[in-house]
């Protein structure tokens, strides 16, 4: 089984990892673990010590948290395997053995979230680009000019993306990353998922400047061209930090779209075990996400495709299939519906597993857009939905940096302005309902006013 497993090293060696100037490398962090294969093409990840107020619990989400990568405070992640036979004692003996051992975690296999249907589009993307009110939100200044939008997945293919806009498309080359192993430039990738993905964000915020994380292209024994593991995403999600450090505080803008999870637990620990993934506030994946909330960034994850009707062929949970960082309570976990205003079949419903209360609203799917797969095949599933959000957050953030409007009230705008589908208020096929950009305009022009 491939784990996580978190140490605690001397205070100069956390500085190091923790230090994006320098380069600190497994052996440096770990010299031999018993019965553990480490990985040395991985790269050591700290991970910030989550402190909350006086008196509150450091492992709940649901609360104000800050997060310290102070050399005393933070620790460091590396990733290896552990044979099946040998698996529970390892994850018993190796703490006891090992003093600076903080504990092992699942790195569970994470996969892109296509759609499972075969069902023709439903309109196109200048019907998404109407119902978002492009048109609307460019009058108003909001177009994503300056805002970084990160698509983690597959790679960009930013000349195809540009065509099928009919417009050109801005890349930062500079900030974006790939895992160990991955060939490629950025940008010109070939056209998949990822690519679907960047066309779909840009409808609303053509202006954005895309940073390319081919999050889903990483290798391993046995896998597909289409996933990878969840470590690569811990190591994204620390690079994304810096990105946002390295801006100036009172203009920070960065919307991270995610359309990908897992979809399995066979890759996971048992709920209940110290090293679980699913379900488990204290995996360093989901501190890592509560972490870059807390610095500025609007984090975004698919609800997933296992929704009763249409079930993706991978779905195994039995029930509560938003699991993980697509159920984190500092992220928005985006439902599907179509250009007709219908949810569609696939889009996973609530409760989820880390917040009960998932998905946080919809986005427009399944219609005609970036060709990724074709001519004639529909940009689908909540991993069109996604992006496609995420845009509309982008733009928003054109105007309203986090410094002027934090993740937290971003998310709570998007709530509460949602044009609501079904049962009054919260329900768990659509969360609060589908995104409204005239509503998001008026509650912004409200609070410009109030703080005039």
């Amino acid at each position: 089984m491939r784990v996580l497993i978190q140490l605690r090293p001397s205070p100069d060696l956390v500085a190091a990892v923790a230090d994006p100037a320098q380069t600190a490398t497994t052996a440096d962090v770990a010299d031999g673990l018993p019965g553990v294969e480490l990985d040395t093409a991985f790269v050591p990840v700290a991970v910030p010590r989550p402190v909350p107020a006086a008196g509150g619990d450091p492992l709940s989400l649901n609360q104000p948290l800050d997060f310290s990568l102070a050399a005393e405070d933070a620790s460091v992640l590396v990733r290896g395997t552990i044979s099946d036979d040998e698996l529970a004692s390892r994850v018993t003996l190796l703490p006891a053995l090992r003093p600076d051992v903080v504990g092992i975690f699942a790195d569970p296999v994470i996969e892109s979230t296509p759609t499972c249907g075969g069902d023709p589009p439903v309109g196109d993307w200048h019907d998404v680009e109407r119902l978002l009110n492009v048109a609307g939100l460019q009058a108003e200044g909001l177009d994503g000019t300056g805002v970084a939008l990160a698509v983690l997945d597959t790679g960009v293919n930013a000349a195809h993306t540009a065509r099928q806009l009919g417009r050109g498309v801005t890349l930062d080359a500079d900030r974006c990353w790939s895992p160990s192993g991955v060939a490629g430039k950025p940008g010109e990738f070939e056209v998949d998922h990822g690519t679907m993905c960047a066309f779909d964000a840009l409808i609303a915020a053509p202006q954005a400047s895309l940073i390319d994380i081919p999050l889903l292209l990483s290798t391993r024994p046995g896998g597909s061209a289409l996933d990878g593991l969840l470590s690569d995403a811990v190591s994204a999600f620390a690079h994304l930090r810096n990105v946002l450090d390295a801006q100036p505080a009172a203009s920070r803008a960065l919307v991270v779209s995610n359309s990908w999870g897992s979809f399995s637990p066979e890759w996971d620990f048992p709920v209940g075990h110290p090293g679980n993934y699913s379900d488990s506030a204290a995996h360093p994946f989901n501190l890592m996400v509560a972490a870059l909330d807390r610095a500025g960034a609007d984090v975004l994850f698919a609800a997933g495709n296992c929704g009763q009707e249409c079930p993706d062929g991978r779905c195994v949970y039995p029930s509560r299939p938003i699991v993980g960082a697509n159920s984190h309570p500092k992220a928005l976990s985006i439902g599907g519906i179509d250009v007709n205003g219908d949810r569609v079949g696939y889009s996973s419903q609530g409760p989820g597993r880390l917040t009960a209360r998932k998905p946080d609203v919809c986005g427009y799917t399944h219609f005609l857009g970036s060709a990724a797969f074709g001519k004639g095949e529909p940009d689908s599933g909540t991993s069109a939905a996604t992006p496609v959000v995420a845009g509309l957050v982008a733009a928003v953030r054109t105007q309203w940096p986090a410094a002027r409007l934090s993740p937290a009230q971003l998310r709570a705008l998007l709530r509460r302005s949602a044009e609501d589908r079904s049962e009054v208020g919260f329900d768990y096929d659509y969360g609060y309902g589908v995104v409204d950009p005239a509503g998001i305009m008026a509650s912004l022009q409200r609070r410009a006013k109030s703080t005039a």
